[in-house]
């Protein structure tokens, strides 16, 4: 294994994230320039931590330049995982620098702790949108820009647009991309894998704007309208208010973003066979199907158990709901878990148990494989079905051999067996992350409700879970530990879960 070749990429992926780092810094410098002084600190904090990661970036590629090999299998495993534990570092250093900055103003604040702005920003490039703020409204704007651009960047993931962006890196480029792309099977839409990045890409960008145009429509200013579309689309959940969407109370709103949640949740190279008149193929398509059929049965069923209960809004308000709010907020919810974005406009806490017990089956169910949505995927989840069905009909037809179909085309063992071990995975990682917690935690500052459910909102990368870190709560209350633990959650999660285990096998790092 070359580690220098792979130190050499990660120091470019570096030097491009830095890059937008600066770039964010520059708009907060012309916004300080306008006249509002409250970002000048934010601006030198953005400034320093872009130099800081160009730097070290630069470090980086300067030490491997000399290795023109061709990525292998191994060299883009442990980029991919490095790209994500230590990109996150960087990501999180804006906060940390500008907490210092800030001095007296807010002395206290949560990001004056390292493992918060950690906790944070892989969180945030994750696209997890679980959070240890409070007071939000009152970070500097260009934070928050920031705060919301992680989520963007971390949508498609890093390492696509690394591979968009530079060079050609022939087979090593088809490696990150294949280890990096969510799902068992990302579709491709162009045989050059470059090529396939940037489409994904520029489809990425033209719902950016169409999303950020609808809202600013809606009633939105624009810096709020583009955070919030870049939270929607990478299905991450970081808000600019405390109150999340449910805090501008706008039906035109909640409507612009169900919407934009629920393509966001759709295999996005379903988009460009639309782009291409393949029409028909898209509706064929199985995990299209079964993943519209899992989200709006389980927010109707949602919204029928609120009919008639007190709804306790994330604004703080509690009022009876008419049958039309029961929908709103059932259905805004429900797409909310299920594409694991993690926006709120109600307490889902106060909920009955009947809805707790849909939202908590859709947050282990998430979207569908090539979408930016966590979870286990629409299609696992399908092919474990299908699985299990066949072998109960085993029991009592043992001489029947049914291949196992989706749409036209049959499931290879493999694929069965691939799917059933990350089922199993999930669920060994959410008992060892869950029985962690506990440990780490003193035993009157948690419950069990508390510790399952945050290690299953992070591993499936959705924000907020049940109990303690509700919709209206937050993580900053638990000890460095914890947070550790449930980051490492959050990179096994988006990574699906294997391409960060494989590096504890002792045999990865010996022999060819």
């Amino acid at each position: 294994m070359s580690f220098r070749l792979a130190g050499k990429h990660l120091g470019l992926l570096f030097i491009v994230l830095s890059a937008i780092i600066l770039l964010v810094a520059i708009w907060s410098g012309i916004v300080v320039l306008m006249g509002d002084q409250r970002e000048a600190t934010a601006a030198g904090a953005l400034l320093i931590s872009g130099v800081i990661g160009g730097l070290g970036g630069g470090v980086l590629w300067m030490a491997g330049r000399g290795d023109r090999g061709a990525l292998q299998r191994r060299e883009a495993l442990l980029l991919v995982a490095a790209s994500w534990v230590f990109g996150a570092a960087l990501a999180g250093l804006p906060y940390l620098v500008w907490a210092y900055l800030a001095g007296e103003d807010f002395s206290g604040h949560a990001f004056l702790s390292p493992v918060n702005c950690y906790f944070e920003s892989m969180s945030g490039l994750t696209t997890t949108g679980a959070t240890v703020l409070t007071g939000i409204d009152a970070l500097p704007r260009s934070i928050l820009l920031w705060r919301a651009l992680t989520h963007w960047l971390g949508g498609l993931g890093i390492v696509v647009l690394f591979v968009a962006v530079l060079p050609a890196m022939g087979v090593g480029g088809k490696r990150l991309f294949q280890i990096e792309a969510p799902g068992p099977d990302p579709e491709g839409v162009h045989p050059q894998i470059r090529e396939t990045a940037r489409i994904l890409w520029y489809i990425y960008v033209g719902l950016t704007i169409v999303q950020t145009v609808a809202l600013r429509l809606a009633g939105m200013d624009w810096f709020q309208a583009a955070c919030h579309t870049l939270a929607t689309l990478a299905t991450g959940g970081f808000s600019t208010v405390d109150a999340s969407v449910g805090g501008f109370n706008s039906l035109a709103v909640d409507l612009i973003v169900i919407f934009f949640m629920v393509l966001a949740g759709v295999n996005f190279g379903l988009y460009y066979q639309l782009i291409t008149r393949r029409i028909g193929s898209v509706w064929r398509d199985t995990e299209l199907r079964v993943y519209l059929a899992f989200m709006f049965g389980g927010a109707a069923i949602v919204a029928l158990c609120l009919i008639g209960q007190p709804l306790h809004l994330t604004t703080g308000e509690v009022t009876e709901p008419s049958v039309g709010q029961a929908v709103r907020h059932g259905f805004f919810t429900t797409i909310s878990i299920q594409t694991t974005t993690g926006f709120g406009t109600a307490d889902f806490n106060q909920w009955p148990t009947l809805a707790k017990i849909v939202l908590l089956t859709l947050m282990f169910v998430g979207g569908s494989a090539g979408s930016t949505s966590g979870g286990v995927k629409v299609i696992r989840i399908w092919i474990a079905i299908k699985v299990m069905a066949a072998e109960i009909e085993r029991i009592f037809r043992p001489n029947v051999v049914r291949p196992l179909r989706l749409a036209q085309s049959s499931v290879s063992p493999e694929l069965k067996l691939a799917t059933v071990a990350y089922v199993l995975g999930i669920v060994v990682l959410l008992a060892v992350g869950t029985s962690l917690i506990m440990l780490i935690e003193p035993a009157d500052n948690i419950d069990i409700t508390t510790a399952s459910t945050s290690c299953l909102a992070t591993l499936c990368t959705i924000g907020p879970g049940l109990a303690k870190v509700g919709a209206i709560e937050n993580y900053g209350w638990l000890t460095n530990g914890s947070k550790l633990v449930l980051s490492l959650l959050m990179a096994l999660g988006r990574l699906e879960v294997f391409a960060i285990i494989v590096l504890f096998q002792p045999r990865f790092w010996r022999g060819n």
